[in-house]
């Protein structure tokens, strides 16, 4: 296979599936709502029923979920009318036309060719997204997928790699876990659990972590869950308001139609104050998808929620383990995404559901080749 140039390097899928099953993750099960894993013999672990510290070190789930509960699934985008059609057609038809783009935001900066990642990137549904975000005006969803472009490249996101960050994540202040009852990948936030000084490597971290929340997101889903659990946190744990605001302008400017929920709870009156300072600064639309001590339990399943937020699942964070898992199970998603793209001829506004694996989803140069065959047809 051909590697994608200015990617993160991709492991080979039967490497990575040799790591994965190192780490346990292709030996969750479920069994009536709850998660079991195998033992270092490779046989199923069951709880004793007489020895209680055995029972309790056989639940302890320290992975991540590989998929959503067969219960949960995505809300289906509704049809484009014939207008929306025209408007990502112009979108489309601008963004292929692109051959390099600044490297940087600053005026008269110098331009590189597009990069096979930022081809990548610019799928079907990532153009809808910006069609969403700008009203369906053609022009402006153009203008800000190209500024995204410039961003990504300006900020760095290819080099925020697992080692570099994994320091801001050592006590699991950032958790990927479940997912909720649409199958949206869900992020678990606990400032408590704050490690580090202020600083770009926060914010870089959190990057990182929506970067690994799209990799994990199943076929049909586009938006995440956010779970904002404030116990135990301080003022100085927390983020700075400058830092609040930097983070609400990243979703809102390149990260569009990705938030499907965002679940706050056990909010001190430091962080009411907070919330009343920056709900101004978010789009009306970003607004609604926030709830303010919510019941985790109505929006995420028991079997995939954590026990501390309601749930069923005796989740620990260890470093050591968690991390390493995350990373691999996001690197095989990558490299089967990047397998199929390159197998499609490396299509600017590829499919994202043929990307991600959809049964009955079809390539762009598939689909192109059945418009011409109808068209044919018809004469």
């Amino acid at each position: 296979m051909a590697a994608v140039e200015g990617a993160q390097p991709v492991v080979p899928v039967p490497e990575l599936n040799e790591k994965l099953n190192g780490l346990g993750l292709d030996d969750q099960q479920e069994s009536q709502g709850t998660m079991t894993q195998k033992d270092t013999m490779g046989k199923t672990s069951t709880p004793s029923t007489s020895v209680k510290d055995e029972e309790a070190t056989s639940n302890i789930l320290k992975t991540p979920f590989v998929h959503p509960l067969p219960t949960s699934r995505p809300v289906a985008q509704a049809p484009l009318t014939s207008a929306q059609k025209t408007h990502y057609t112009t979108v489309l038809s601008n963004v292929q036309s692109w051959t390099t783009i600044p490297t940087t935001s600053a005026k008269n900066s110098p331009t590189t060719p597009l990069t096979d990642p930022e081809r990548m990137w610019l799928t079907d549904a990532q153009l809808l997204r910006y069609l969403r975000a700008t009203k369906w005006n053609p022009s402006d969803a153009t203008t800000r997928l190209l500024n995204t472009l410039i961003w990504r490249r300006e900020y760095g996101i290819p080099t925020f790699t697992p080692d570099h960050i994994s320091p801001e994540n050592e006590t699991g202040k950032q958790v990927i876990l479940g997912y909720d009852n649409q199958a949206r990948p869900c992020l678990y936030m606990s400032p408590s659990r704050q490690n580090t000084p202020r600083s770009d490597r926060q914010i870089q971290h959190l990057v990182f972590m929506l970067e690994r929340l799209i990799d994990l997101m199943p076929p049909g889903q586009e938006s995440w869950t956010f779970l904002m659990d404030f116990a135990s946190s301080s003022s100085s744990s927390n983020a700075s308001f400058a830092q609040a605001k930097q983070s609400a302008m990243i979703f809102q400017n390149h990260y569009p139609e990705r938030l499907g929920r965002a679940l706050a709870v056990n909010i001190p009156w430091f962080i009411s104050t907070f919330f009343k300072l920056i709900l101004p600064v978010l789009d009306p639309l970003t607004r609604t998808k926030l709830q303010l001590n919510a019941a985790p339990n109505t929006h995420i399943p028991a079997a995939q929620l954590t026990r501390v937020a309601g749930g069923e699942v005796e989740f620990v964070y260890e470093h050591e383990v968690y991390w390493p898992a995350l990373n691999a199970l996001a690197a095989e998603r990558r490299s089967e995404l990047e397998t199929r793209w390159i197998s499609g001829g490396k299509m600017v506004g590829e499919s994202e559901d043929w990307l991600k694996g959809m049964e009955g989803a079809m390539s762009l140069s598939q689909r192109e080749s059945e418009s011409k065959g109808d068209a044919v047809d018809g004469e």
